[in-house]
This record gives structure tokens, C-alpha cells and sequence, in this order.
């Protein structure tokens, strides 16, 4: 395997000029991220050349405001597109694969004929020695000589200018230097037993171990919470798909029942109707019978002689017969529809009432505590010590014009940030003539003039003029409220792109985002404006909210 890495197929894939040989240390240290220090996992490469982990660049990424190399810093306006290098993956795989070297057998250096297996290597005789010359070392030098375990490169062990042993270690220079060293180049210098200095080395690597095995116990820790809390959501989600049964359920016989009624009506309706047209029949019926009577005696009348006849008629005869005021005939449709289609609205009502009372009730069940950081408040905004409230004041206040405060926009965000996951919280914007209201990245603009829409990292609806609700899009949409909100829920579904607003108290829609790609930390944001006149002095208040199911 370790002739892979020096094979032609390998160095034409790689790009390795045929000059340069590569040892498996140095190839090591090609395949190793600068982040974790380890052979790639997952390999991508930045737009400058650079490669790391995906996890580890993901992970700088996440932690930064802006997307940057992690090792020449060039910052990078737009989050790239990473891919995974699947040429240099396969390299690493089959690298941290290769079996391991094991050390070459230390032979005896007195040996004449066929050598035996070192076990001690002298420092001062510069060789190593098997057992047997090692008792007749033994016997000549006693333990006046330094003995080690066996090594093959036995000069790296000895000081080449003085032919020493390297016993002490400089660490001014940082170095392994003999006892003749001292005396010349590091006589002023800090030096120490080279067995001492090993020994904080391992002091200090056992600190290193510890934490490492602490880091361990930490993500073994995060891993068993993760799970738990995923035992939970299930446990939740199959209480939420109960209860969406239920609802349904509930609804399916809602209508069913709201049909019945209605059909029922209808019937009765036809009934009435059919009724009142047989009585009607009867009565035309029984005016044909007199107006027939009447034309007979008209016909006889209009041709007799009788003058004394003709004179003595009743005078009725001469006029037209009366007729009796009846509404005209028709279909008679118009209140059966008007009843169906009030039917019908009665019936939707019910329905978007039963829904937004669980889709409100759902939202709230991701509830969070939310504080406004006065860090990022404008210097015209004034919060309570609790940051639960915020409001727009006359004065500006003198405070330190931090990275991260909104020095031209009246605005101040939230201190909990959220990368992940769902959230969900509730303003009180009651007595208020204008304000803006959402959620918008950490990372956002906060100085000078801002717009706030998606494209700047700003999801938000406002009021203005007391009357007038827009949707903060990028080309802003004017919204149709049917009342006043005096209480906004703000919803965000990170993985999913949503944030959603709604009346909580007629727990009505109000508007919602969807399709968005987040990347970046989203936080909580608060715009209290003032009105016209400068008076507006409501605040935003942050409620108070405790889920109980």
C-alpha cells in the first residue's frame, strides 16, 4: 500500500513533478486539515485553493459572520458552493489505511559474523550492543556509561560539535545540548536534565489527554442528549399527530352534521314550496272556473236584442274583472342559495377557527425566552433593566458606539441567537402607530441607513400610520387585516425556510415567508417608531409565555 503514494498513477493524479519525492511524512502533512490537524475527512476546497474538512470549514464558517479562509483569511462576499474533492477523499482514505511501518530491528554493532539483536545502545561508546556484549560493556564500564534503549540513528543522540551525549535541553533555544554546550553558546541559558524537561513534556500531556478525554466525555454527553431530546420530539410529534386526528376527526363530523342540516332544510324548504305552489294552483284553478261563468254570460249578453235586457245589466259586467296581486312566478332559488352560501361560511368559519386555534397552539408548544441585548439598541432607544420592552425616546443617549449598535435605524435585537431548529415568541404592539417586528441575521448591516427586506437579512412586517400593514418582501406587499393586532406571534421554522406572523388574540394570519434559505444565526429584531408627531411613546413588549399543552 505504502508504494501507492510513489506509484506514477498516484503522482499523475496528484500533479507531483517527477523531481519531487514524497515520503510518507511529508504526504501526511499534505493530507492534513489546518483546523483539526488530522487527515481529511469529507475534503472541499475554497475558492482560493485551500483544503479542508467539510465539517471543520462548515463549522468556522457557522462560528464567523463572514465566510473566510481559515488559513489565508481571504474573505469571501458570498458563502461558495462547496463540493467534496472526491480524488483527494479516496487519496486519504487509502493513506490512513497503509499498515504502519514497524521500526527496523537495532542490530549490535560488535557482531562479527551474523548479528545479533540489539538491547542497549551507549551513548558515550557511540553503539549498540546485543546480550552479550552488553554484559562485557557491563563489565569494563560498570554504570559509569549512559545506556538507552536500542536506536538506529545513534548520532541524532549525540552532540556533534563536543561528541557528547545530548543529556540537558536549552529552553531558551528549545533544543537538546551536552554538558560541554553549556559552557560556550548556552552558558547564560536555561537548561535543564533532559529527563526533567521530558518529564513536564508528559505533565503537560497529560493535561492535553485529559482535556481531550473531557472533550470526548462532552460530545458523548451532547450525543445522549440529542438523543433524548429526539425521544422527546417523537414522543411529541405522535401527541401532535393524535391530537391532528382528533381535530379532523372532529372537523369530518362537523360537516357531516353541517350537510345533514342543511339537506334537511332544503327538503323542508321544497316541501313548503310545493305546498304553496298546490294552493296557488287551486286558487287560478278556481279563477278560470268564475272568469269562464263570466265570459259566458258576456258572450249571451252581446248578442240579444233586448234593449231592456242590455240596460238592466250589472254595471261589474262592464269593467274588467278583478285580479288578485301574486308575485311573479319564478324558480324561486334565490333563498335557498342565500341559505346554503350562509351556510357555508358559517361552516368555514368554524373550520378556520378550529385550525388556527391548533396551528397557533402548535407554534406556541417552540415558545422561547427572548432578551433585547442593549448592546445592539439605537442610542434614541430605551430598555428596561429586564429587556422585556423597548421603546422610542426624545433624547440620545451617549453610549459607546459599538461594532454591533444600529447608529442610524432605530432598531435593537435579540440576545439569543438560533442556527437551527424552531422558535417561536410574542410582542405586544397595542397603542402603537408604527413598528417593525421580526427576525434578522446576526450578521445584518448596523450602521448607516438600512432597508429592511429578505435580501438585506431582514424578515419582518410593519404598521405604519396606524393603519397601514406591509410585508417587509423585497418588493414590500401591502396586507389586509380584517382587525387591529395588538398581540404579533413570530414563527420561524429554520430548516424550512418559514417565518410566519400572526394575531394571536383572533389568531388570525398575518403573513409568512416561506422557501428562505438561512445560513447564518437568526435573532429577534425590534423597530419602535414614533409617530408622526414624535409622541409615539408605547412600547413593544416582549410577553411572557408558558406552554402548557
Amino acid at each position: 500500500m505504502a508504494d501507492f503514494f510513489q506509484s506514477q498513477k498516484f503522482r499523475e493524479s496528484m500533479d507531483i513533478p517527477p523531481n519531487i519525492s514524497y515520503s510518507s511524512g511529508s504526504l501526511a502533512e499534505e493530507l492534513q486539515c489546518s483546523v483539526c490537524l488530522d487527515v481529511f475527512t469529507d475534503p472541499v476546497s475554497t475558492p482560493c485553493g485551500h483544503n479542508f474538512c467539510k465539517s471543520c470549514l462548515n463549522q468556522c464558517w457557522e462560528k464567523s459572520q463572514q465566510c473566510r479562509c481559515p488559513l489565508c483569511k481571504e474573505t469571501f462576499s458570498k458563502r461558495p458552493d462547496i463540493k467534496i474533492n472526491t480524488a483527494l477523499r479516496e487519496v486519504a482514505q487509502l493513506f490512513q489505511k497503509k499498515p504502519s511501518l514497524s521500526k527496523s530491528e537495532v542490530l549490535c554493532d560488535v557482531c562479527d559474523e551474523r548479528k545479533k539483536k540489539a538491547l542497549k545502545s551507549c551513548l558515550l561508546c557511540q553503539a549498540s550492543y546485543c546480550e552479550t556484549h552488553l554484559e562485557f560493556h557491563h563489565k569494563i564500564y560498570l554504570k559509569k556509561h549512559k545506556l538507552m534503549d536500542p536506536v538506529e540513528n545513534i548520532n541524532d543522540y549525540i552532540c556533534q560539535k563536543h561528541e557528547r551525549p545530548l543529556e540537558l535541553f536549552c529552553r531558551d533555544d528549545q533544543t537538546r545540548v551536552c554538558v560541554f554546550c553549556t559552557d560556550g553558546d548556552h552558558k547564560t541559558h536555561n537548561t535543564v536534565p533532559l529527563e526533567e524537561e521530558c518529564k513536564v513534556k508528559k505533565t503537560q500531556l497529560m493535561r492535553t489527554q485529559k482535556a481531550t478525554q473531557q472533550n470526548i466525555q462532552d460530545r458523548i454527553e451532547k450525543i445522549q442528549g440529542i438523543k433524548y431530546f429526539a425521544k422527546l420530539r417523537k414522543k411529541s410529534t405522535e401527541r401532535e399527530k393524535a391530537a391532528s386526528v382528533e381535530l379532523f376527526s372532529d372537523l369530518i363530523h362537523s360537516i357531516e352534521r353541517s350537510q345533514t342540516e342543511l339537506l334537511e332544510m332544503m327538503e323542508e324548504m321544497q316541501k313548503a314550496a310545493e305546498k304553496q305552489d298546490e294552493e296557488l294552483i287551486q286558487e287560478l284553478q278556481q279563477e278560470i272556473t268564475e272568469l269562464k261563468l263570466r265570459k259566458t254570460e258576456l258572450d249571451h249578453l252581446l248578442h240579444t236584442e233586448n234593449h231592456l235586457q242590455l240596460l238592466q245589466i250589472d254595471p261589474s259586467l262592464c269593467s274588467p274583472p278583478h285580479t288578485r296581486n301574486r308575485p311573479e312566478i319564478s324558480m324561486n332559488t334565490d333563498v335557498s342559495v342565500e341559505t346554503l352560501r350562509r351556510a357555508l361560511t358559517q361552516l368555514q368559519e368554524t373550520l378556520d377557527q378550529k385550525l388556527s386555534q391548533t396551528v397557533l397552539r402548535k407554534m406556541q408548544q417552540y415558545a422561547v425566552d427572548v432578551t433585547l441585548d442593549p448592546d445592539t439598541a439605537h442610542p434614541k432607544l430605551i430598555l428596561p433593566n429586564d429587556g422585556k420592552q423597548v421603546r422610542h425616546g426624545d433624547i440620545e443617549h451617549k453610549l459607546p458606539d459599538y461594532p454591533e449598535r444600529f447608529d442610524k435605524c432605530a432598531s435593537v435585537l435579540g440576545k439569543e441567537g438560533f442556527l437551527s431548529g424552531r422558535f417561536y415568541f410574542e410582542v405586544q404592539v397595542k397603542g402603537k402607530n408604527m413598528w417593525d417586528l421580526g427576525v434578522a441575521r446576526e450578521s445584518i448591516n448596523r450602521k448607516g441607513k438600512i432597508r429592511v427586506c429578505p435580501e438585506n437579512g431582514f424578515w419582518t412586517v410593519a404598521l405604519r400610520n396606524g393603519d397601514e400593514y406591509w410585508a417587509c418582501t423585497d418588493s414590500y406587499v401591502l396586507l389586509s387585516l380584517r382587525v387591529k393586532p395588538q398581540k404579533v406571534g413570530v414563527f420561524v421554522d429554520y430548516e424550512e425556510g418559514l417565518v410566519s406572523f400572526c394575531d394571536v388574540e383572533s389568531r388570525s394570519h398575518i403573513y409568512s415567508f416561506t422557501g428562505q434559505s438561512f445560513t447564518n444565526r437568526l435573532c429577534s429584531y425590534f423597530c419602535p417608531f414614533p409617530d408622526d408627531t414624535g409622541k409615539d411613546s408605547a412600547p413593544m413588549i416582549i410577553s411572557p409565555f408558558n406552554y402548557n399543552g
